[in-house]
């Protein structure tokens, strides 16, 4: 007989080991089904690791500039690449065995092969074909074989992975994914970055400060098209000025290799073609929903450009089945696929008060340099709604403790609703503002009105008071600018 769980969940990123987790929590007989790491793209190839390698890149900086901070350092900085790599690659080993910990932790059950759907409530899992891309920490002590399982609930958390142009599909040697460009072997000498959402971003940011020759190419007006104009334009001057060469409004419409370099063929906006050649390539142009061989098919399970089609709490057309994080659809965050395991496993144990996704309020972060962060409405969504808005800005080069840093070029800009007062977004770029953007995060979520920002006190001296005065800004009080 197959064995039988109140849930299972298919794959171990983000999004399904937290729902795992809370599922066992509330009493729930539990199993999480992985093929390949667990968890995750995220922990394994995005988020963490990336952040280990923009760290190596930010100290390299710091101490390329060390007269910036009356410091003075004998002899050459140099980085070593194989030692950025491994430590980058240490720190997602031991995110993935922290996910196993808490998998034993959490009596649940790991099920390692590739699952498919074959009826309501039943899966069969079969030896995953997938090699693993890394070494693999030690498996749970509680893994379980291919077969058969059964349980009243499953939940689909297979995530994403990249998505490839017709004709210009990456071949992990000279046009590189995330994957390659994680753990190059050798820095190139120069790199051509194809799209600038925070993927391409943060791999351009990553090689142009440890002084590779990169360019980017964007078919949007704007670089990160998805974040307000305005800082948008203040982040694009800022990498300029670092050297990078960014190409907006164009498009790679083909590639030549040689044999260690290769050759886009880029059509300009005023439909020119120019020819770029560099000795690599980063196609960054999105992420597609892993919806393919899990047998969505045989069940009918309805599918919406590419992804699965939830309601708010998770919920598929088909009883007993839902779909978090990626393959759910956007936007492609990780702590987005957190909230979402949580409300659709507190919906499914019937807690009382399970409020659906708001995605309104997710907070979006680009972790290049300078950082980039926001939530809400744009100025320009905000004006194409009809909204009555006051608009607040505050620079960092009016802020102290921005000053002693050494880093008082950002801005944090703050949009109101003229005739309440609602926070209807906030946009920031600048040092650290990654971690600032909570802060208005948690307002959103409370329903603060702007009065009850501006009695706020916040401590000084530090980067966070420019929140504040960008809130005052935006009723003509601002009192340091």
């Amino acid at each position: 007989m197959a064995q039988s769980y109140d849930v299972i969940v298919i794959g171990s990123g983000p999004g399904g080991y937290i729902a795992a987790i809370r599922a066992a929590q509330l009493g729930l007989k539990t199993a999480i089904v992985e093929r390949e790491h667990l968890a995750g793209i995220c922990s394994n190839w995005g988020c963490i690791p990336t952040k280990a390698l923009l760290r190596s890149a930010e100290i390299f900086h710091y101490a390329k500039h060390p007269g910036d901070y009356g410091i003075k350092i004998e002899g050459s900085v140099t980085p070593d690449l194989k030692a950025i790599v491994a430590r980058s690659r240490g720190i997602a080993q031991r995110m993935n065995g922290g996910v196993g910990f808490l998998m034993k932790k959490n009596k649940v059950d790991v099920i390692w092969g590739e699952a498919k759907l074959t009826k309501p409530g039943e899966i069969v899992v079969s030896k995953t074909t997938k090699a693993i891309q890394q070494p693999q920490a030690p498996l749970p002590k509680n893994v379980l074989p291919e077969g058969t399982y059964t349980a009243k609930h499953i939940v689909i958390a297979t995530g994403a992975r990249p998505r490839a142009l017709p004709g210009i599909e990456p071949d992990g040697k000279l046009i590189w994914t995330y994957f390659e460009a994680m753990k190059p072997e050798e820095m190139p000498k120069s790199l051509l970055v194809m799209g600038s959402g925070a993927i391409g971003i943060e791999f351009a940011s990553f090689y142009r400060t440890l002084g590779v020759d990169v360019t980017v190419v964007e078919v949007m007006k704007t670089v990160m098209p998805v974040e307000d104009a305005e800082i948008s334009a203040l982040a694009k001057k800022q990498f300029e000025k670092q050297g990078m060469k960014i190409h907006l409004e164009a498009k790679v419409t083909k590639v030549e290799k040689g044999a260690n370099s290769v050759t886009a063929h880029v059509e300009m906006k005023d439909g020119k073609v120019e020819k770029i050649t560099a000795d690599r390539m980063i196609s960054a142009v999105g992420v597609q929903a892993n919806i393919e061989n899990i047998g969505l098919e045989a069940l009918g399970v309805k599918t919406d450009r590419g992804f699965i089609a939830i309601d708010g709490y998770g919920k598929t057309n088909v009883p007993g089945l839902y779909a978090i994080g990626d393959v759910a659809g956007p936007p492609m965050l990780a702590h987005k696929a957190e909230h979402e395991a949580v409300i659709c496993i507190e919906k499914i144990a019937g807690l009382p008060n399970v409020h659906p996704m708001d995605k309104s309020k997710i907070p979006g972060c680009t972790y290049c340099h300078p950082q980039v962060a926001s939530v809400g409405l744009t100025e320009a969504k905000a004006k194409e709604q009809g909204r009555d808005i006051r608009v607040g800005r505050f620079p960092f080069v009016a802020n102290g403790k921005a000053i002693a840093l050494g880093e008082d070029q950002g801005l944090v800009k703050t949009i109101f609703d003229k005739k309440t007062g609602e926070l209807l977004g906030a946009h920031l770029v600048g040092a650290e503002v990654t971690e600032l953007i909570q802060g208005f995060v948690i307002a959103m979520n409370l329903e603060t009105t702007e009065e009850e920002l501006m009695h706020t006190i916040f401590p000084h001296p530090t980067i966070s008071e420019t929140l504040k005065e960008s809130v005052l800004d935006a009723y003509g009080r601002a009192l340091n600018a």
